[in-house]
């Protein structure tokens, strides 16, 4: 079958447009016509994975309608809309004790994961591409996903709000919900209000009697922060934020969330909070954070990281969608859409801080 795919040549260069052909589903894959991928900060950094003479395909986020299955596909069928997700095993100890984003074979079946056999999933002018990507790279017309990433969802969610609730979305909200899980009374604080950080701050704002602070450089970020419920939105440009959020909270933050991944935002975040309160880190970066050693031990801190959201995303992305339904997880104002061809546009918006998410639509 042949569908449109925004591909990725080369690095240094822009993201091409072009014809594919795709395979039809084999055991225990699942064809979904996609309508809609958002686009992910682990998108962009692993274009560097393709090289000039080798496209990858890349999309984590897809969303859509199964157009067939495979032999062995129990869990979807033919015109089920569906929310596409990370990859998992479902049998090493991690995913059996319900922890499936850490899954003992998660880099071999999310980075870009091979079929068992010779036939490639999608090629270019005859030649294989480079996908797989979390287990569907999306970014095409067409996927092939597997029953441990594909959820079946209401046929009336919308699917280009629904898509990012397969990875950022999640993460962010996983971060609050399933992670720190705040309570009443409880102080927040979320450094850097992307579509993670939002995702966070609009989860916290679920559990009744969490007050939230968001740390931001983009002024724009900041107002919409508020707009959504952020008692305040501080910009670390006019001056150093720690006794700030310890004078706001009344000694420090008794959670907070690092979604940036810069060491010295990080500890940041822990110089901020109080005696026996929480920093979760789902920012990917390399560096080591400055942190007191003796602040952590005389005050009871914790730091700990977090993939995913620690979800398990066919009970947790339902749920979200049902928070959506509510009207009490309102990520329309997050997303922004764009025609796939013009991922260009979308990623130059998203650079300049216009839009908090970007969704691309077929």
């Amino acid at each position: 079958m042949r569908t449109t795919a925004v591909l990725s040549r080369d690095p240094k260069a822009e993201f091409s447009i072009e014809p594919v052909e795709i395979d039809e589903p084999r055991a225990g894959e699942i064809l979904v016509r996609i309508t809609a991928a958002g686009i992910c900060h682990t998108d962009l950094a692993t274009r560097r994975a393709g090289a000039a003479d080798r496209p990858i395909l890349l999309g984590h986020e897809g969303a859509g309608v199964v157009e067939a299955v495979g032999p062995e596909v129990r869990t979807a069928r033919p015109g089920d809309h569906v929310v596409l997700t990370f990859r998992h095993c479902g049998a090493c100890a991690n995913c059996t004790a319900g922890r499936p984003a850490y899954c003992h074979r998660s880099v071999a079946l999310n980075q870009f994961g091979r079929r068992g056999h010779d036939f490639p999933r999608l090629t270019v002018d005859g030649a294989p591409i480079l996908d797989g990507f979390f287990g569907q790279s999306s970014f095409a017309g067409y996927a092939l996903t597997t029953q441990d990433n594909t959820i079946v969802v209401d046929p009336a969610v919308d699917l280009a709000l629904a898509a990012p609730f397969g990875c950022g979305f999640q993460t962010g909200a996983g971060a609050v919900l399933n992670a720190l899980r705040p309570e009443p009374g409880a102080w927040l604080a979320v450094y850097g209000a992307g579509a993670v950080g939002m995702a966070a701050l609009l989860a916290a704002r679920t559990i009744a009697g969490v007050q939230v602070v968001v740390v931001e450089t983009s002024s724009a970020r900041r107002e919409l922060a508020l707009e959504l419920g952020a008692e305040a939105a501080l910009d670390p440009a006019d001056g150093e934020t720690v006794a700030r959020i310890r004078e706001l909270t009344g000694g420090g933050a008794t959670h907070a969330l690092d979604t940036t991944g810069i060491p010295a935002v990080l500890g940041d975040a822990v110089a901020a909070l109080g005696i026996g309160a929480t920093v979760v880190a789902v920012g990917l970066g390399l560096g080591t954070p400055p942190i007191d050693v003796s602040d952590i031990v005389l005050r009871g801190k914790t730091i700990r990281g977090c993939l995913e959201g620690d979800s398990v995303p066919a009970a947790f992305v339902p749920h979200l969608l049902d928070l959506h339904a509510e009207g009490r997880f309102p990520v329309e104002r997050l997303i922004t859409r764009y025609p796939h061809a013009e991922i260009a546009t979308a990623l130059a918006d998203q650079r300049a801080g216009r839009v908090v998410k970007p969704v691309l639509t077929w």
